[in-house]
């Protein structure tokens, strides 16, 4: 008598970009999946309509972030709404998915207005975004995300990287038991995805920005307060070292 096991599934790299520079570096490193923002300085936001429309252009999956304003992932009535026309806008330029999430005061997933968001993108890929390292119960916030329907949890293990994360990332693939993919990101790079990867067997799907620092071009720009003396950019060597360290 035979004994049936899931399929095993090659390892996959979603880097996570946001401007049209970063983007086709990301494609040009064999980025497997695309999380599509603007200003990920601050975690990262919805990005521009321009900006989607040229990456529905890419050979590859991508997700766009719906998040409307920095700060914490609380919502009102409002926020709501832009959140659907920011689904509406995704559709009608033709991504893959989207990138979801909202809390409580009290830090637990937000339930009604993820229902409300998830309705709205019937017939769209879902991600729940960090949103989930803020809740206070690990097993409750899996068992919302695999009734909602969400594709993948990206999570840090609610620490502010995924290797500090360890511990409860281990505990979040426990809870999902193999009904939704646990994606790790936050300070995943090519030299420490490997030994990430082996710590969580049920891992396929990881997350990293994938940069390099650089100084800006016009330093007139840094006195006038407008950016930082440096800035963090997309690297299609850094897309292909973690390409190739996830195999490893």
């Amino acid at each position: 008598m035979s004994t049936l096991h899931p399929p095993v599934r090659a390892p996959l790299v979603e880097v996570c970009v946001d401007s049209a520079a970063g983007l086709a570096a990301a494609i040009a490193g064999g980025a497997d999946r695309i999380e599509l923002c603007s200003a990920l300085a601050v975690g990262g936001l919805t990005p521009t309509a321009g900006l989607m429309a040229l990456a529905a252009q890419s050979p590859v999956p991508v997700y766009a972030m719906v998040r409307p304003h920095p700060g914490d992932f609380v919502f009102t009535a409002a926020d709501v709404d832009a959140m659907r026309h920011d689904i509406d806008t995704v559709r009608a330029l033709g991504l893959a998915g989207v990138v979801l999430g909202a809390n409580l005061a009290d830090g637990q997933l937000d339930g009604a207005t993820l229902h409300t968001l998830r309705q709205h993108a019937q017939g769209l890929g879902a991600t729940l975004h960090r949103a989930f390292d803020m809740v206070p119960h690990i097993a409750d916030a899996v068992e919302m995300a695999v009734q909602l329907r969400f594709e993948r949890i990206l999570s840090s293990g609610r620490a502010a990287t995924a290797l500090a994360g360890l511990p409860d990332l281990a505990l979040t693939c426990q809870a999902a038991a193999g009904r939704i993919s646990v994606m790790p990101g936050s300070g995943v790079r090519p030299d420490n995805v490997a030994s990430l990867r082996a710590a969580l067997p049920d891992v396929y799907e990881v997350h990293g920005a994938c940069t390099l620092a650089a100084p800006y071009v016009h330093q007139r720009a840094i006195d006038l307060g407008f950016c930082q003396p440096l800035m963090r950019h997309t690297s299609a060597h850094e897309v292909r070292a973690m390409k190739a360290a996830v195999l490893t």
